[in-house]
């Protein structure tokens, strides 16, 4: 079989790093995805749109991401953040970050949960069957709660980050220094984690960040956002020398698609920068050896 490329979406509300308590969240960013999609067909990829509670009750979004999922072009998933999914519980603590989900208690990250699986499955008319965390952070407890729902795959595990200081109210985020960047079982749920790898390099940077990683080497993952088109080749190139490796994960916010969306990209210049970068990742990616397989596809053919 050949080698997946796994191309995952996190699909949220317009510049979430900017909002701050009581803005609203707008979701213009919906309008932007259909190019991107575009360009997955194109090298006949299937984006996996992990959705969460603001584009999930975009009822215009929804149809067209529902009909792409009913075409076979995609799949649709779980993302969930949740200092804005419903229901509104306050915490208190000393850091002042957006909160995780795995800062609250039980019940109330179980009726969270239950509140954007129950959106995405009427909306689509089957269960969700894959799950990214809102900012990255998992536990037993989460874990727990994907296994009682009957999510199959979750994609939040960036083996070798640490994000314990990006805080949110009571704490820092999951430390996965010491994650496997393999697939592997939590209970039921399968683990595919973020492509990242430890790459020596001195072709980047200020010439001390250029001493360093070329002697100690720098965390790399898959991500438009964080690396250069040349890094992220870098990396396809190692994992597909990996004999233990059969699949690349990418991941995107849907608001990177439209200027001013995110930090990342201000302009429409920066979008068609983008753009090139993704298109030149795909091609190198299929040149590798890679097809194109959803969370889902991916998991039906590791069970087997």
């Amino acid at each position: 079989m050949a080698k997946s490329f796994i191309l995952t979406v996190d699909t949220e509300g317009d510049n979430l790093w900017q909002w701050q308590q009581g803005d609203p969240v707008t979701t213009k960013n919906a309008n932007y995805i259909e190019r991107f999609q575009l360009l997955c067909d194109r090298f006949q990829f299937k984006p996996v749109y992990l959705i969460n509670y603001e584009m999930a009750i975009d009822d215009n979004f929804m149809k067209k991401v529902v009909l792409w999922a009913s075409e076979g072009r995609c799949e649709i998933g779980i993302h969930l953040h949740a200092w804005n999914n419903p229901p509104y519980y306050e915490l208190s603590g000393k850091y002042s970050g957006q909160p995780y989900l795995i800062e609250y208690p039980e019940d109330i990250m179980r009726e969270k949960f239950q509140v954007i699986y129950d959106i995405i499955k009427s909306k689509t008319g089957e269960p969700p069957f894959s799950h990214r965390a809102g900012r990255w952070a998992m536990n037993k407890t989460y874990f727990d709660i994907l296994q009682e729902f009957g999510v199959k795959v979750d994609c939040s595990v960036t083996p070798g980050f640490n994000w314990g200081k990006n805080y949110g109210i009571t704490c820092g985020g999951s430390d996965y220094r010491l994650a496997n960047p393999s697939p592997y079982w939590i209970g039921n749920v399968l683990e595919v984690p973020m492509s990242l790898r430890k790459i020596r390099h001195c072709s980047e940077g200020s010439l001390r960040h250029r001493i360093r990683t070329a002697i100690n080497g720098d965390i790399v993952w898959l991500r438009p956002a964080a690396q250069s088109l040349s890094m992220m080749k870098r990396l396809i190139k190692k994992i597909s020398s990996d004999s233990n490796s059969d699949y690349v994960e990418l991941m995107i916010h849907s608001s990177e698609l439209m200027p001013g969306g995110s930090p990342y990209f201000q302009t429409n210049e920066d979008i068609e920068k983008l753009y090139k970068s993704l298109g030149a990742v795909m091609k190198y990616s299929v040149d590798k050896g890679y097809e194109g397989r959803t969370l889902k596809e991916y998991y039906n053919e590791y069970i087997k």
